[in-house]
Order: C-alpha cells, then structure tokens, then sequence
C-alpha cells in the first residue's frame, strides 16, 4: 500500500515553435512507446484524463464506509484522485507504464517455513519509487523534448488513481482483489503515470477477465473483501503490517502467520500469473538475505542494523519497531518454542509496541504456569497501560 509523500514532478518544456519538422500526435506516440521500451518499461498505454468512470464513485463508498483504516492521505482531499483535471486542469493526456517484478518462485511456499519472515515479494529488492521514478523522469524529459509540453510524473505516491486510469489505458484490468492484472504480467506490475498537456492518441480500455474466479477471496487469511472487487483495508494484511501503527488488532494475529511486511496471497494465487514473466530489473530482484529471513535474527534487530539490513529497501520506512512487532506476531505463530527466548528478551525493549507483541508471542509459545508466572511479575513493573493491556488479555 502507497503512503502519503507527495510524488508529482513538475517538467516545464519550451515551445518548440522553432522545430524544423514537428511530430503529428500519432508519430509523437509512436516514438514514447519506443522511448519507453528503451528505458525497461514492459507495457504502456494512454488514456483520456476523463477515464476514470465510476472509479470515483467506488473511491468515496470505500471512504464513506472508513474502509482506508488510519490512512488519512487517502481521505485527504478526494476529489484530487476523483478526477485528474482537479490535480492538474492543463492535463491533455495520460501516460500510464508497467514495470514488470515478476518474483522467479511462488510467494505462496515460504508461508510453510514458519520460523522465516515472509516478506512481500515488491520489497524483497530496492525501493521500486526510487528505481522507476528515474526513469519516468527521463522519458518525461524526452516527451518535453520533443512535444515542447509541460509534464508532471507520477510513482505511487500523489492522488492518481492509477488502477483505473491502466485499465483504462489497456494495461489490464482491476481483479476482484482491486489489484490490476495483466494478461501478459499476471498481478506483477509496478505502475507509473505521465501527465502531459500534448495531445495524444488513445487506447483501448481492457475490459474484465475473472470470470467466475474467486481464488484471491477465498485465499486471504483476514477475509478482507467484504464483496468482489471491493477491499477493506483495516483487515488487510499488507495495511496491518506496514500501515498500522499501533498493535496489531488480536483478531488478526493469528491469520498473518510468517507474513512480516505485506502479503501477496491474493495476487500470487490469480490463475493469469501463469502467463507471468521473472522480472529483468536487477535492482528490484530479491535479495538473498530477505528471501526467507530467520525470526530468531529479525528479533535481534536495534535501529541501526535495522537501518542497514533494509538500505535502498521500502520496508525501511515502517522503522525499526513496527517492523520487530511484526516480526514478534509472526514469532508467536512459529509453533517453536525456542524462539520464546528472543520474545521474552524483547519484554525489557525500549519501544512499548515491541513489548506489547513480546507479550502476545510468549503467550503462544510458554506454557500456561510458566506464562502466568512471568506475568505476575512482569505486569506489576510496565509502565505503559497498552503493554499492561496485553498481559492482561493473555492471562
């Protein structure tokens, strides 16, 4: 899930009233395409900035029903993401591009290694913001160059509905799990956004090919989808996990299993990712040292190894102690009871959300007498009424 950063660029181009020969709009486009696949793009579509259909109506029910949890950004504002003309009324045209992050094995196999974090397969390599923005920026100069327009450059991170605006440009369609899903891609696609004052042509929208199909409903763990194609995201575990700030509700505590940042079982389970490609971007392919990271190692974290171990990563934007707490949650589902060792360590931690989850994995991991016992002593020092909240829900 996209934060609340500002992500727009602003490129100014002059008027090259000058230019000997001047590009008509449909060689103009011709030459972005090219342009694109140059600078790695693997798909790229236009699209009227009047696109979006009912995609606004469908953004405020989710509003309206409190579905975005903490994320205020979202609710910040809406009519910015409702129409893009609100955002900026110049726009003529909208650019949206596909990066490819294929992973190269099934997200869905590391949930049986319990005592491994499983973290999402988009953050197993650097930042994609920082990696695609670049070359957004690059192919926004180039179109300055050659259509003398003005330009801003989207990754994520601004109000732009992106999902809708690809489907809209014939890069795929928004599953029932309100993710975007290719034919050619599967649900592996980082998505960019060009908005341009030129003129250029359109494409055909891509229409809807789930089908019957269910898989990525009956896959999640919180059940959160209400209805197909409609998310709340105060149940989902990607919010939970990365988004949430404080505990972690103890209904779901139990669902997120390994899952320390992100979850991917909804689009890894989609049956169009048979047709899915292994990402080419270096940059973005998983490192080998946050493909299966043990628990026990995770847990030993402070901020400045914390800092190191996720250089370049997004997970480093949750900080240290969300992610311990995360990683705490997956610990007190491992079912070892070696690891209660690192948890009751992590009791005497400076971050009360640490210790609040130390709390809830030891008492999934001691056993009852030993438990209580630690509590009746542990419980009368806490300062912090949430911690102390903890040890009395576990009693």
């Amino acid at each position: 899930m996209a934060g609340g950063r500002s992500g727009v660029t602003h490129l100014r181009g002059p008027r090259l009233l000058n230019q000997a020969v001047k590009l008509s709009a449909t060689d103009l486009k011709s030459a972005l395409v090219r342009e694109a696949a140059t600078l790695g793009f693997d798909c790229i579509g236009v699209t009227d900035p009047g696109a979006l259909g009912n995609a606004g109506k469908y953004f405020r029910e989710f509003l309206d029903d409190g579905a975005h949890g903490d994320m205020d950004w979202l609710a910040a504002q809406p009519e910015r993401r409702m129409d893009p003309r609100v955002l900026w009324p110049g726009v003529r045209s909208i650019i949206m591009l596909g990066f490819n992050y294929g992973p190269d094995d099934n997200p869905l196999a590391l949930l049986e290694k319990r005592t491994r974090g499983a973290i999402s397969a988009y953050a197993q390599g650097d930042d994609y913001h920082d990696v695609i923005k670049k070359r957004l920026k690059t192919l926004a100069r180039w179109l300055v160059a050659a259509s003398g327009e003005d330009v801003k450059v989207f990754i994520d991170t601004a109000a732009v509905m992106e999902k809708p605006l690809a489907q809209a440009a014939g890069l795929g369609w928004q599953g029932k799990h309100t993710n975007l899903v290719s034919r050619e891609f599967g649900s592996w696609l980082f998505l960019g956004a060009i908005f341009t004052a030129a003129e250029l042509p359109r494409d055909t929208a891509d229409t809807d090919h789930c089908g019957s199909c269910n898989a990525c409903q009956e896959i999640c763990p919180t059940a959160a989808f209400p209805a197909p194609y409609k998310l709340d995201a105060r149940r989902c575990i990607s919010y939970l996990t990365i988004e949430s700030k404080g505990p972690i509700p103890r209904e779901f505590r139990k669902s997120i299993g390994n899952r320390i940042y992100g979850c991917d079982d909804c689009l890894a389970v989609c049956p169009w990712n048979k047709f899915a490609q292994k990402g080419r971007e270096t940059k973005l392919a998983a490192r080998a040292e946050l493909r299966a990271p043990a628990l026990a190692e995770l847990a030993r974290l402070d901020d400045a190894a914390f800092r190191a171990l996720f250089s370049k990563s997004p997970v480093k934007r949750i900080g240290r102690d969300r992610f311990v707490r995360n990683v705490l949650i997956a610990i007190g589902n491992a079912g070892d009871a070696a690891l209660a060792t690192e948890a009751e360590r992590l009791l005497e931690d400076a971050s009360p959300l640490v210790r609040g989850a130390a709390v809830w994995a030891l008492s999934q991991l001691m056993k009852r007498e030993k438990f209580d016992a630690l509590a009746a002593r542990a419980s009368k020092s806490e300062a912090d009424e949430s911690v102390r909240q903890e040890w009395l829900q576990a009693s």
